[in-house]
């Protein structure tokens, strides 16, 4: 496994070359993965895991909800995260729990459309229920099995390789792409 690159504010940038299996993105295509996780152990553990599944998007990790959003924000010398990005998101942090984060996200025009699965060792079906209120794309409990983590991590990186992710947020924060604008009319059969 290579070494994860160090970044400003305690991000960590890695990039695995593996491939080979069916459904992975070639280096350097797909979204970026952002892993909002405090633990720095469940942190090598998911990167080890995108390793060993052949993941090619860069991972980057946020130590708290707070980082995340100011990385998103383009806030953080040098661990700012360019382009789509799909989130990978523990529910209990400090500075900024799970759910303040998907608060702020889903309120911030230019965020609230970045895809969000939370991972987390919660089983509460309060907690469950709280998050698919934030429109989260998937709930997952961290298991205490390493393959049972891995295979969650696959599932992560098979979803990654196979949907089409919102530009929306990017284009907002990056205006050099091209212009977009929302149609007068956005209701139902407008357009048409």
């Amino acid at each position: 496994m290579p070494p994860p690159l160090e970044t400003a504010m305690g991000h960590t940038r890695m990039e695995s070359r593996q491939s080979g299996r069916q459904g992975k993105m070639a280096s350097g295509s797909g979204p970026n993965f952002l892993l909002v996780e405090d633990d720095r152990m469940d942190a090598t553990i998911f990167q080890r895991a995108a390793s060993k599944v052949g993941l090619t998007c860069p991972v980057h990790v946020a130590q708290n909800g707070r980082r995340a959003l100011d990385s998103l924000r383009r806030r953080v010398p040098g661990g700012t995260i360019d382009g789509p990005v799909l989130i990978i998101l523990d529910l209990n942090m400090p500075l900024m729990d799970g759910f303040e984060f998907l608060q702020e996200l889903r309120a911030d025009p230019d965020l609230r459309d970045h895809v969000v699965f939370v991972l987390t060792t919660s089983r509460d079906p309060a907690d469950v229920q709280r998050a698919y209120g934030f429109n989260v794309a998937g709930y997952l409990t961290k298991s205490s099995s390493y393959e049972a983590f891995v295979e969650k991590v696959d599932l992560l990186s098979r979803y990654a390789g196979l949907v089409d992710l919102p530009q929306e947020a990017a284009r907002a924060r990056y205006p050099a792409g091209p212009a977009w604008h929302a149609p007068e009319d956005s209701g139902p059969g407008a357009g048409f």
